[in-house]
């Protein structure tokens, strides 16, 4: 399996599919791994581009490290790879925490490689609610994740699958969509997706986005429960000169499953445009 290596020495797994084609890569949400994105980078390299996956550091097949589970070494080991496979006029699409990463990485390393930027259901510009970010969310909300992340956290994989993720609590979701998403969090090391709860919910996103100059598409649903319209996806748009925002009407957090199709048509044209 192809790996690369990080500053520290911790080994990045990853996934290149496709052949020659102009690069997409696509980073994945928390507590997930490349294979939440597999459909997706399937659709994509049918499609005649190169599409590259990375499990995050502690996700997945790469290396659980007990350091280094905070934005800023996530978007360098995202540098790592992109310097590693020399990707230029590459794409970046990051769902959800992966959202995070690929703009904390523009935020670090700029755009001398990136030609596009994908925010898909993602968490900037900020989770958290604090004085100058009055419409985040409450600490409680995620203390409450990380309660449930120490107590029982296949446990809590099982209640996220079933209810707010796939927004099944409102709409039958797929079995099979459910049981993915509870495998893939169990390979996330326990302490990795514990202080990754921190990194997704406190990271301040705003001074990255401000150094967002690329086109760059923003898709969230309007019934997201996890990362709510409001809070993310609306006012990242807002923050992005010339942002694209297509707002997917009654849509919850998981937009590469429940609305595979519409989200792979809005990725390729705006992919190829």
């Amino acid at each position: 399996m192809p790996f690369v290596t990080a500053d520290d020495g911790a080994q990045i797994f990853y996934k290149d599919w496709g052949t020659d084609g102009t690069p997409v890569l696509l980073s994945h949400g928390w507590p997930l791994n490349a294979d939440a994105w597999e459909s997706t980078a399937r659709y994509l390299a049918e499609h005649g581009h190169r599409a590259i996956a990375h499990d995050r550091r502690g996700h997945g097949r790469s290396t659980q490290t007990w350091h280094g589970n905070e934005m800023d070494t996530y978007a360098d080991d995202l540098a790592c790879l992109i310097d590693a496979l020399d990707l230029a006029d590459l794409t970046l699409v990051g769902h959800s925490t992966g959202g995070g990463e690929v703009v904390h990485y523009v935020g670090r390393h700029g755009t001398a490689r990136v030609a596009k930027l994908v925010l898909v259901s993602a968490v900037p510009p900020l989770m958290l609610r604090s004085d100058d970010n009055p419409e985040g969310l409450p600490v409680e909300v995620f203390d409450e994740i990380r309660a449930g992340e120490a107590a029982n956290r296949s446990q809590l994989y099982r209640d996220l699958a079933d209810g707010p993720f796939f927004g099944h609590n409102r709409n039958d979701v797929a079995q099979g969509f459910r049981d993915a998403f509870w495998l893939q969090s169990m390979a996330c090391g326990h302490r990795a997706a514990f202080e990754c709860i921190a990194a997704f919910s406190a990271t301040d996103f705003r001074p990255d986005l401000d150094k967002v100059d690329i086109p760059t598409l923003v898709v969230h649903g309007d019934d997201d429960q996890i990362v709510p319209f409001e809070v993310g996806g609306k006012r990242s748009a807002e923050m992005v000169e010339g942002a694209v925002l297509k707002v997917y009407e009654g849509s919850g957090h998981a937009l590469p499953d429940t609305d595979r199709d519409r989200l792979h048509t809005d990725l390729l044209e705006f992919i190829n445009a």
